[in-house]
């Protein structure tokens, strides 16, 4: 997934890359020309009955930086999710996947916990993040990876078995693509590698899921039909802006109206947690828990809840005197954007991520379906 998720594996490192920066700014760009054409475009209460009676279908994602607390809250929540998702495997310098020394722990252990609790499905996440050697991080969002990935059908075929060989390795039931940054040049054959990797695996009996920015161009593409496509409906703000929430009622509809042009029964991203932003626009990112916490801490403004979005937003002031804002989705917030969700005809809600989530969270996602 985008965004800094990766900042807590790095002390939360508060310096965004260029490419990333850019990347954002179109997201937003996109966003502007989404709410330009909400006018003209189907309200997000007109989904037909049938799908609107189906059962909220819930899943989550457990990261190898923070896979302790992810179970822990797994084990608070387990029964109301169908299934969960491994994040992650990487890349290393040769282009071939890469398994840090946490996913050597975390990944069994994730497995081993999703079958306890007979889940449908669990998945191992590969992100096209690259890593050196020495085993330190290169470059998150690689496009020039997914290039060369998909560039000739030697490439592609060469990289499904490298996928195909971590699934014997680890044993998952499947598979889920977070490649972002995706070059336009490259969406032909990484459509192609998607069509021939889900024959692969669904022939194996295994799952397929894609993840998809809020900047790919969906009415350009054919994706085929087999996989489960996910939208990641966040990042409104982050990093690369000023404070705000992480995604509002109308970004969240309007990506939602996206997805029904694909083929099958997908899903949309939400995201837990939030942000906390610095004067000069400095940010890092905080879980449910922690923002709570800031919440509370002496001189703490009281929070707000925004009007456009649920998201709850304050300002404090830290040891040194420097101001921060706040911004977070708290589980009034999550109940709303599933809301938004539902009533745009999608049943299918995918979770960036669980730890650090507080009992209240926890206790609406057991009984939420």
């Amino acid at each position: 997934m985008s965004g800094i998720r990766r900042s807590k594996r790095k002390r939360l490192r508060n310096a965004w890359g260029l490419g990333f920066i850019a990347a954002a700014i179109a997201v937003v760009s996109a966003y502007a020309v989404i709410r330009d054409r909400s006018s003209d475009e189907p309200a997000a209460g007109s989904a037909s009955p049938n799908k609107l009676e189906r059962s909220l279908s819930l899943s989550a994602w457990i990261v190898d930086w923070q896979w302790e607390a992810g179970m822990k809250d797994f084990g608070a929540a387990s029964l109301g999710l169908d299934s969960v998702q491994a994040f992650a495997a990487y890349f290393n310098s040769e282009d071939e996947l890469y398994f840090t020394e946490k996913d050597s722990q975390s990944l069994p252990e994730v497995l081993a916990a999703a079958n306890r609790e007979g889940l449908q499905e669990t998945l191992l996440t590969v992100v096209n993040d690259r890593f050196t050697a020495d085993g330190s991080s290169s470059e998150e969002k690689d496009p020039a990876l997914v290039r060369r990935l998909m560039k000739t059908q030697a490439s592609r075929d060469k990289h499904m078995g490298n996928l195909l060989g971590a699934l014997d390795k680890f044993g998952f039931g499947g598979l889920e693509l977070d490649y972002e940054r995706i070059p336009d040049g490259s969406w032909g054959n990484y459509t192609l590698f998607i069509r021939d990797l889900y024959e692969r695996l669904h022939a194996e009996g295994k799952s397929l899921r894609v993840v998809l920015e809020s900047r790919a161009p969906l009415n350009k593409l054919s994706l085929p039909k087999g996989p489960e496509y996910v939208m990641m409906a966040y990042n409104l703000y982050g990093g690369f802006s000023g404070p705000g929430p992480k995604a509002d009622d109308t970004f969240i509809a309007q990506l939602s109206e996206r997805m029904t042009a694909l083929p099958g029964d997908n899903a949309i991203a939400l995201s837990l947690g939030g942000f906390d932003w610095t004067a000069d626009r400095q940010a890092t990112s905080v879980t449910e828990q922690q923002a709570a916490e800031l919440s509370r801490s002496s001189g703490a403004e009281a929070a707000v809840r925004d009007g456009a979005s649920g998201s709850l937003h304050f300002r404090y002031k830290d040891g040194e005197g420097v101001t921060h804002t706040v911004w977070y989705a708290d589980t009034e917030t999550l109940k709303r954007w599933i809301g938004v969700v539902r009533n745009a005809g999608m049943y299918k809600v995918a979770l960036w991520r669980l730890g650090g989530l507080s009992e209240e969270m926890t206790a609406y996602l057991k009984q939420a379906r």
